[in-house]
């Protein structure tokens, strides 16, 4: 495969920006190698600036839920940018989306768009500390909630630690009051319920999504949702990466909970950048200009971002393709256990909806320790063999795949056929 262009790029990249690149795992640190530069999309396809194929399994980290280019979402599009692109002001289309989303989670009864899942997440922290009047939060080990200094944070030594800063410039004291419990873990919370009574809210994905796919196990999540509402804790769930992926609303109506706090982002914006927190009115109540938690931002309900949105949830709605990626995704974790299985190579895999994961490892993956453990070596060789062979996955053993509504049975058999390939490879 030619990447001479993406080399000459990423030489270039290095003068003017960090790494060459605007987001670490664009960097393909942990696969080696240059990164790769893309130049066009369209379908279920994505080109690089080489010329190369590729059939997209990134699909920007899941917003391209209906494929690259959809034709109702770019009309949407042009027709707002030739309206404006922003206005510093309150538009009719915030409105519009505000009462579809919140039409989607049945405990939704007011939203505030933001520009990002991080910037919701942050929101998030301060309305259940404002709301509840206490100080900590928890979180879990290996659930990715976004670069806000209270949660960019490791687990300590035990499963029901203090946090310790999880990057260089965040200060202790901006962790202090974070809690870490296990994922899939219910005792490590109750340890933690016991051993303090300040906790405002646990932040948690309902299907990790940052550690690779790992789905909670029934009793685990809805015993997190017992305990959280006998203690007065509030749950907040972030569905920025799951929200629209597994059916029109959120993960969380398949898991049987529902959370005091929403946390959304990726396909409400349509591929541009959005964030967005809902809950329930009593809770909303209390953002201004309503209350006095204070959250603003100039960009927040951007009439592009608005009217793409509004155009992706129509579209996904009327294409209702929750069981063909059902389907799509079963097909391909049968592909990925029996190319393992003739290869000899030990592999498990993770789906919910139309997000998939392979780890290299023989065990069922529930937690991140577990995630930690698997051979990243073959996933390296694995990752490239796909690559060669014109599918393009996350640059990481620890992200998840992501399907779209334009993936064609061709596709399908495309990716088949390229596992086969690249799996036969690894210990060649």
């Amino acid at each position: 495969m030619n990447n001479t262009k993406s080399q000459e790029l990423y030489k270039k990249g290095q003068k003017h920006l960090v790494g060459a690149v605007n987001s670490p795992v664009r960097a393909f640190s942990s696969v080696g190698g240059n990164p790769l530069f893309m130049s066009s999309a369209s379908g279920s396809k994505i080109y690089d600036v080489d010329g190369n194929e590729y059939i997209d399994l990134v699909l920007s980290y899941g917003p391209m839920i209906l494929g690259h280019g959809n034709e109702k979402v770019i009309q949407a599009v042009q027709q707002q940018v030739a309206r404006g692109f922003t206005f510093g002001a309150s538009t009719e289309d915030e409105i519009i989306l505000a009462k579809m989303v919140c039409n989607a989670f049945p405990n939704m009864d007011k939203v505030r768009f933001v520009n990002s899942g991080t910037e919701a997440i942050l929101s998030a922290i301060r309305l259940a500390r404002a709301f509840t009047g206490k100080n900590h939060i928890l979180k879990f080990a290996g659930c990715y909630h976004g670069h806000t200094d209270a949660l960019l944070v490791a687990a300590g030594s035990g499963l029901a630690t203090l946090s310790i800063p999880g990057s260089a410039g965040v200060p202790k004291e901006a962790v202090q009051n974070t809690l870490i419990a296990e994922y899939n873990d219910i005792d490590s919370v109750k340890k933690h319920i016991a051993e303090c009574d300040d906790i405002a809210a646990v932040f948690i994905e309902p299907i990790a999504g940052n550690m690779g796919v790992v789905l909670p196990s029934d009793e685990f999540i809805k015993e997190l949702r017992a305990i959280t509402k006998a203690a007065g804790i509030l749950l907040v769930i972030d569905e920025v990466m799951t929200g629209f992926r597994s059916k029109f609303g959120g993960a969380q109506d398949l898991l049987g909970i529902e959370a005091d706090i929403t946390c959304l982002g990726k396909v409400v914006g349509g591929g541009f950048p959005v964030g967005a927190y809902g809950a329930r009115n009593e809770i909303m109540n209390m953002v201004s200009p309503l209350g006095p938690m204070y959250q603003a931002g100039t960009l927040s309900g951007n009439p592009v971002a608005m009217a793409a949105g509004i155009s992706t949830l129509t579209e996904l709605k009327a294409q209702n393709p929750y069981d063909k990626f059902n389907e799509q995704a079963a097909t391909i974790e049968k592909a990925l256990l029996a190319a393992a299985k003739e290869n000899g190579i030990d592999l498990t895999v993770n789906r919910f909806g139309s997000m998939i994961n392979p780890f290299f490892s023989a065990k069922t993956i529930t937690n991140f320790n577990e995630a930690q453990e698997c051979d990243t070596e073959q996933f390296t060789k694995f990752f490239w063999g796909l690559i060669e062979n014109g599918i393009y996955i996350p640059p990481s053993q620890f992200e998840g795949w992501f399907l779209c509504s334009v993936l064609s049975d061709g596709d399908i058999e495309k990716i088949v056929n390229a596992i086969n390939s690249a799996m036969a490879e690894i210990d060649n």
